[in-house]
């Protein structure tokens, strides 16, 4: 043995008690983890980052039992295995931090979802965990709230203004709208990670013990101790939960780390991934090594396998700015009918991915021969060689099919595309395709400072159809060549239609302007939504169908061999898949390689054969592109914040589009923006408050909301809160008392 090796200290860490116990006789020096820590003093700020091992004495001190004991795990699976209980992944409420709901898991049809509402029903269960629910019997069932309340109080002890607010939930209500509910009677997984947010210091001096406030609404507050408090104030940072014992309101926790100052936009970006489960670490080099060497070029190898299709005109219609450009078209006259391609893409977003003009490109290419009343005659796929005569924008797409000048050949193929995409677009609505409404808004960015210094809602002209007709298209066609070869495991995207419950907030709106809805199947839905207008009224179309999108179910990838029902609700088509876009989605890179095996251009991937693999690809999938939308809203938020940051106040038409208990949402056209305008604040005189389901309307002392109601608003940012700044909206026509919540 070495000198230096005789000098090592061996020290034994362990929260195991007898085995410090055996240690310490054997003469080891041993510690527990927090004994350890603690004996760190050069480093007193690791103390903060050791997880609550025991509740034992870090506890609130009433020892006052607020939450029932959860049942242990053997027992839940008996109950459930019994039907005694249901087991379900638990969501909470964004807007009421009293009521949660239960999505039951198998085939419980008629009990699909369950609400749970007040503190000792949703008994410490944190959004997404797997719990175990027993359902309260049907007399105490009830409805879902119409409060928006928000968990603002600092005081842990103040359980009697928790049962305030719980009575503000116990309403009366139509017997129609009661919802088999349920209480929360034992936890089966925790699905806790590390939460981004911001530290509520304690107002006690000296304090370790602080509240930690989330950015997601949905988790309870967490307490945790700090010596750190005056260096963390105004920074986001982790919290990762411990425990919840139940006899405390929050449960417990430990800081991991800072991320920065709060309203920093590189703070607030990493927050926002973070908070979203989008991965955004660097790539390894390990991947980067399987990078085309530049410079790149098609060689003799790539043109062996290949349909050279340079001589085409070929052109790509994208919006402003785009770089990972997808999809090209083009049409030519072919004898007597027309020939109509789509070309995508797939190596590397901005450069040898996209399908820029004037330089040669791998694609795949889906080929149609089609009559002129757009008919296909024949379809073909193949993988190609491409070279895009020109990348042109929208309007300039538009400009060229307007034009009385222009016949060059790129102007005459998007005439023919056009006219086609007319013929195809009229198809498809006349067999019942919807045509719904979201509003979506476009930033205008400062070049250096990349701050939004416009904002505006997206503009859509004729071309955007075009473009959009061949790529629904090109997913119909190739769904179904993949299925036609692939039965048992074809990627396919299907619509479930939504439960009739659904499209009652639409109805009774619609209904309140003396318009008929119909909706026992999206053709009904979508003739109604096409009669349902007023002169006097043109934007209550518009209304109508972001409230009919706002019913829809979320649209899913699935394996064709794991389930019979592939239909697409929205699209009116009996098979669906994504194609078109293999730079931004992987769904399509699958679907890439499934194409490539069915015309014997690839053999390499035989794991896509194995569907049970590609069903839990498409569950994979389905999370990810769910958790990507919510980023885009919550950045779009971010932004909107960051543009009113400096407006000052600014005043705008809006239409209500919601009626709540205590509060209108409004929706801003202009910006389409939504926000959300609260008639009762603390500390201020109660105001006579009635409010209509039926109708629905909510008419604050005398004056009488109705849904698409015009009003007007102003919009300012609050940054009151820096944890949840928000954009405050105030009703100024008509002229009430009110409150403001977060948008």
């Amino acid at each position: 043995m070495s000198k230096d090796e005789e000098k090592i200290q061996v020290i034994f860490l362990t929260n195991d008690r007898t085995n410090k116990e055996k240690a310490l006789e054997e003469g080891i020096t041993a510690y527990t983890c927090e004994e350890y820590i603690k004996s760190l003093t050069a480093n007193p700020d690791l103390v903060d980052r050791l997880a609550c091992v025991s509740d034992e004495g870090k506890e609130i001190e009433s020892g006052k039992i607020i939450f029932p004991e959860h049942i242990p795990l053997s027992k839940l699976q008996q109950g459930i295995k019994s039907g005694i209980y249901l087991q379900g992944t638990y969501r909470a409420s964004r807007d009421n931090y009293l009521e949660a709901t239960v999505w039951v898991h198998g085939d419980a049809e008629e009990n699909k979802e369950i609400i749970i509402q007040g503190l000792k029903h949703l008994n410490r269960a944190v959004h997404e965990d797997i719990v175990a629910v027993e359902l309260l019997a049907k007399d105490e069932w009830v409805a879902p709230s119409s409060v928006v309340l928000q968990d603002d109080g600092q005081n842990e002890d103040d359980i009697e203004n928790e049962e305030e607010k719980e009575n503000i939930l116990k309403t009366s209500v139509n017997k129609d709208m009661l919802r088999p509910t349920g209480k929360v009677v034992g936890i089966i997984k925790r699905n806790w990670r590390p939460f981004c947010g911001m530290l509520s210091k304690s107002q006690i001096k000296e304090a370790r013990r602080h509240l930690f406030t989330p950015a997601d609404r949905r988790i309870p507050r967490i307490r945790i101790e700090t010596r750190q408090a005056d260096t963390l104030e105004g920074q986001r940072i982790i919290v990762a939960i411990d425990g919840w014992p139940r006899n405390s309101r929050y449960p417990n926790g430990h800081f991991v780390k800072s991320l920065g100052s709060a309203g920093d936009k590189e703070t607030e970006t990493e927050v926002l991934l973070l908070e979203h489960d989008v991965p955004h670490q660097p790539f390894s080099q390990a991947v980067l090594s399987f990078l085309p060497k530049m410079p790149w070029s098609i060689t003799e190898q790539d043109m062996k396998y290949r349909e050279d299709l340079r001589h085409l005109y070929v052109c790509s219609v994208d919006p402003p700015g785009c770089t990972d450009i997808d999809d090209a078209l083009h049409c030519r006259e072919y004898i007597k009918n027309l020939e109509i391609k789509i070309h995508t893409y797939k190596l590397l977003s901005s450069n040898l991915c996209s399908l820029r003009s004037n330089v040669d490109r791998l694609a795949f290419s889906c080929i149609w021969e089609m009559n002129h009343k757009a008919e296909i005659l024949k379809t073909r796929f193949t993988k190609s060689i491409i070279n895009s005569k020109a990348s042109l924008t929208y309007a300039e797409a538009q400009m060229r099919i307007d034009s009385a000048t222009m016949n060059d050949d790129i102007t005459t193929s998007l005439r023919g595309l056009n006219k086609l995409a007319k013929i195809l677009k009229k198809r498809r609505i006349d067999n019942g395709a919807l045509t719904l409404s979201s509003p979506e808004v476009r930033f205008h960015m400062d070049s250096e400072t990349h701050d939004p210094i416009d904002l505006q809602t997206k503009e859509l002209k004729e071309t955007n159809s075009m473009v959009e007709e061949f790529m629904l298209l090109a997913n119909v066609s190739v769904a179904q060549k993949i299925y036609e070869e692939f039965p048992e495991f074809a990627l396919l995207r299907k619509h479930p239609a939504p439960p009739p419950s659904n499209y009652d907030i639409l109805v009774k709106a619609a209904k309140s302007k003396n318009l008929e809805i119909k909706t026992d199947s999206a053709k009904a839905l979508a003739e109604s939504l096409d009669k349902a207008g007023s002169p006097t009224f043109p934007y209550l179309n518009t209304l109508l169908r972001i409230l009919a999108t706002r019913c829809m179910m979320q649209a899913v990838y699935f394996c064709s061999g794991m389930d019979n029902d592939f239909h697409h609700y929205g699209l009116a088509s009996p098979i669906y898949t994504h194609f078109t876009s293999p730079i931004r989605r992987y769904a399509d890179i699958i679907v890439h390689r499934l194409l490539a095996v069915a015309i014997g251009a690839d053999s390499t991937y035989p794991e896509l054969t194995d569907k049970h693999k590609l069903a839990d690809m498409c569950k994979n999938l389905n999370y990810r592109h769910k958790m990507a939308q919510y980023a885009q809203r919550a950045s779009v938020a971010f932004h909107t914040q960051l543009f009113f940051k400096n407006k000052g106040v600014v005043n705008e038409d809006a239409y209500i589009l919601f009626v709540r208990k205590n509060a209108v949402v409004v929706l801003i056209p202009k910006y389409g923006l939504e926000g959300t305008v609260f008639f009762e604040e603390k500390g201020k005189p109660t105001l006579r408050l009635d409010y209509n389901n039926e109708v629905p309307s909510l008419t604050v002392e005398d004056t009488t909301l109705h849904v698409f109601d015009k009003v007007k608003v102003n919009i300012m940012l609050d940054a009151s809160n820096i944890q949840h700044q928000k954009i405050r909206m105030v009703l100024v026509e008509p002229k009430v008392s009110y409150k403001v919540c977060d948008s």
